[in-house]
């Protein structure tokens, strides 16, 4: 059990049937009335964030996440297949649950798998991978009257703003936090 009075941020707790880690939290003493917590939460599974406010003396069951590197095998029929790469088992999640990191993985690239209660429920990519482009357009000479930026689409689908002299079939590593361009490879 966590008192509310300890959240701090990252902390995972169960509250109303739902997991929840403390984003945001603020220890508020008002000159006049009680103190209290006010925090902005997000749901694990879900990804919805939330504003609420706790009496300091509130009591939660703290969740345990665990987290498992795993290799991404293949896609069959809108479910994704990984792979412990220490016991060789195999679990597969659909779409929803691995959406955003399918912008930045390709087959057997390990990604990180956060399980609740040894349910997979999100996928997250490395911080940084190495992308081949597949498409984007050839540099026109002296173009610079605006930013020196393109559009280049990645092997994985995803679209990127690249430098000009970026070029197809170069590899580019992207920070997959915020899905921007770091550097030809």
């Amino acid at each position: 059990m966590i008192v509310a009075g300890d959240f701090r941020k990252g902390v995972t707790f169960e509250m109303d049937g739902n997991v929840y880690t403390v984003v945001q939290f603020q220890h508020v003493k008002p000159g006049k009335g009680a103190a209290f917590v006010r925090t902005k939460l997000k749901n694990v599974v879900t990804g919805q964030t939330i504003d609420r406010t706790f009496n300091p003396s509130d009591k939660y069951p703290i969740a345990r996440i665990e987290r498992k590197d795993m290799q991404y095998l293949y896609n069959e029929g809108g479910l994704y297949y990984f792979m412990d790469t220490e016991t060789f088992e195999q679990i597969c999640l659909n779409k929803e649950e691995c959406e955003d990191a399918l912008n930045f993985i390709t087959e057997n690239m390990v990604a990180l798998i956060q399980f609740y209660k040894g349910k997979a429920f999100s996928v997250e990519p490395p911080n940084f991978v190495e992308l081949e482009v597949v498409e984007c357009e050839p540099a026109v000479a002296g173009d610079t009257s605006k930013t020196a930026m393109k559009q280049a689409k990645l092997e994985t689908g995803y679209v990127v703003q690249v430098p000009l002299f970026v070029n197809q079939g170069d590899k580019v590593r992207i920070d997959t936090r915020d899905g921007s361009y770091m550097e030809r490879v």
